[in-house]
This record gives structure tokens, sequence and C-alpha cells, in this order.
């Protein structure tokens, strides 16, 4: 699983880039972005961001990615604004 993070200044860019991560994610928050998928699939997104988007990153862009492993242990407080629930109809 990776967990991105990212600032990122221009909103053209930054749009870009989201929509791109949550074609293999789930946004978390505004700028955090939960990807489950195959290590191939990791490894691709990782390449995708190197030649597609850090040579458009200006000085104050950055993109943060975090392995996180089987054995990480993940804890969650308060309410996620983009956080998944389930839907209950009467």
């Amino acid at each position: 699983m990776l967990l991105v993070v990212y600032d990122v200044q221009e909103d053209k860019l930054r749009t870009k880039l989201c929509k791109f991560l949550t074609k293999f994610g789930r946004r978390v928050q505004y700028s955090v972005i939960e990807i489950k998928n195959s290590k191939r699939i990791l490894d691709n997104i990782k390449t995708e961001i190197t030649t597609k988007f850090e040579k458009k990153f200006g000085q104050g862009d950055s993109v943060l990615i975090y392995e996180i492993t089987d054995n990480s242990k993940i804890e969650t407080f308060g309410y996620p604004v983009n956080e998944e629930s389930d839907l209950c109809i009467f």
C-alpha cells in the first residue's frame, strides 16, 4: 500500500495529479491518497509521477510517498472528510 501526500501550488497541475492518483486509490484527506494495489501498479505510479509530473513542479511543490507494509499499524482519529461509510436505506 502507498500513502501519497502532495502539496502542489498550481491548481491545474494539482488537479491532474489528484485525478491520476484517484484512478488507483481513494482520497482520505484533501491532499492524501491511499493506494492499495499490486507491486507492479505501485511501481508504475511512482514512475509516472517521476516522468510526467515532477518536471512540472515548482520550488514549493512536493510529493511524499510512504510505503505501508502489511505489518504497519494505522490508527485514525476523528472523522476524515472523505472517509467512506456505509449507506443505509430504509
